[in-house]
């Protein structure tokens, strides 16, 4: 048996209620974090000024370096004296 609820005048099952709340919460989180579309996302590349076809290949084809983070160092106020 099924917990009934009355819902603007109907008997609405939980199992229903569960099913649309979870739907919402997906359906939600999916067109929150799809993000925009592509074709708003097109970008150009700027030109590529080199003076050989060597160069050029390297420049297509070299990735950049990762940039190395480091933490902050945290140090403790030096209180009383000694």
């Amino acid at each position: 048996m099924v917990q009934m609820y009355s819902i603007l005048g109907r008997q609405v099952g939980s199992h229903y209620l569960a099913m649309g709340v979870l739907s919402a919460l997906f359906g939600g989180a999916y067109v929150g974090l799809s993000g925009p579309s592509k074709a708003k996302a097109a970008t150009q590349t700027p030109p590529i000024n080199a003076s050989s076809p060597d160069e050029e290949n390297f420049i297509k084809c070299a990735e950049p370096l990762p940039i190395l983070s480091r933490r902050p160092v945290l140090t403790t106020p030096q209180t009383g004296t000694s």
